[in-house]
């Protein structure tokens, strides 16, 4: 299948690689909006793809791609997304969808009138630790009613990081708030979110927030999280608890995840089980969501990410920075 690929930033050479090591895949064209930037990013990987440009409504035209990679800046996915499927050519590209949620509406519903699948690469979802923690959650806590994740990293970017607004929350809380989704295998329903920045953050915009969300099967999910706590860092996939009718589930975002269920009342500590599970061998990060989005192209499967079911994981980004500043808790249905 050939692919084009938008974008030859750090990300854009990650996916370069990515592409060329898929045997299904041939990296057709590149291009950048930067004059010589997906040539000069093809000659570091040693790749040569047929067509080298800045325009997309050019290279459409001259190759026909069977698919489009978009690993733009955010600011350029809707852009790229309406063009590609406005020729019928399936989509799969970077986090987050768009800047806004009217953006990310407006590519839903393109992907619709055009019956053509557009992707997210939730690139978190293909770790075979998570998928681990997820069977152990559904087969062992019965009725899930509480889920935490704490992260908690010492980032020191540097760039334009240091001058976003929410920064936290718009930059990486959509990989734990989507992970929360596909952990508790509910949506959210609304949350009351703030926003802080600590007198020694580096940071211009707010660098820390906790949000509640309540979560359609009833659930409470915490996230507490902050890009400048520096020391015992958590990992970069969050530290978690989940507590169900039946038990509590750990995972610290590094090994397998462990459980303690329930097997007797016994006066006033019930009586448990240790539980664990061991995490399967898995396509990970991008090369997983690749995997996924081709297996779709040629079975007609819904992948995770699928648009329809990411712009959930969006929303909960959106409604979050509304709750700051607004104050108040916020419902989703607002924004979906």
């Amino acid at each position: 299948m050939r692919a084009l690929l938008v974008g030859a930033g750090g990300m854009g050479k990650a996916w370069g690689r990515n592409l060329t090591a898929n045997n299904d895949v041939e990296l057709s064209g590149w291009i950048d909006l930067r004059e010589g930037a997906a040539q000069e990013a093809a000659t570091e990987l040693n790749v040569l793809p047929g067509y080298l440009g800045t325009n997309l409504e050019e290279a459409i035209k001259a190759l026909a791609p069977d698919f489009v990679v978009d690993v733009t800046s955010p600011a350029g996915h809707r852009e790229v997304t309406l063009t590609a499927l406005g020729h019928g050519i399936p989509v799969i590209g970077e986090k987050p969808m768009a800047t806004s949620l009217d953006e990310a509406k407006e590519m839903v519903r393109a992907s619709e009138v055009s019956g053509t699948l557009y992707m997210v690469s939730q690139s978190r979802r293909y770790d075979g630790r998570v998928l681990a923690y997820r069977k152990l959650i559904a087969e062992n806590l019965g009725k899930l009613g509480i889920l935490n994740s704490d992260f908690y990293i010492g980032a020191h970017f540097g760039g334009f990081r240091d001058e976003m607004d929410h920064v936290l929350l718009i930059d990486m809380a959509i990989h734990t708030f989507d992970a929360a989704r596909y952990l508790s295998q509910a949506d959210p329903v609304s949350v009351y979110a703030e926003e802080f920045n600590p007198t020694w953050s580096w940071y211009r915009g707010a660098s820390s927030a906790n949000c509640l969300f309540e979560m359609s099967n009833g659930l409470r999910y915490t996230y507490r999280g902050s890009w400048c706590a520096e020391g015992l860092h958590s990992s970069w996939e969050a530290d978690w608890r989940a507590v169900g009718e039946c038990g509590t589930a750990l995972w610290d975002g590094h090994g397998d995840p462990r459980a303690q269920v329930v097997t007797e009342p016994n006066g006033f500590h019930s009586n448990v089980k240790d539980v664990t599970e061991k995490s399967p061998e898995v396509k990970t990060g991008i090369e997983g969501s690749l995997a996924d989005f081709i297996l779709a192209l040629q079975t007609g499967s819904t992948p995770n990410g699928e648009c329809h079911d990411n712009i959930k994981s969006f929303a909960m980004v959106c409604a979050a920075v509304e709750s700051t500043l607004r104050g108040e808790r916020v419902h989703l249905a607002e924004f979906l």
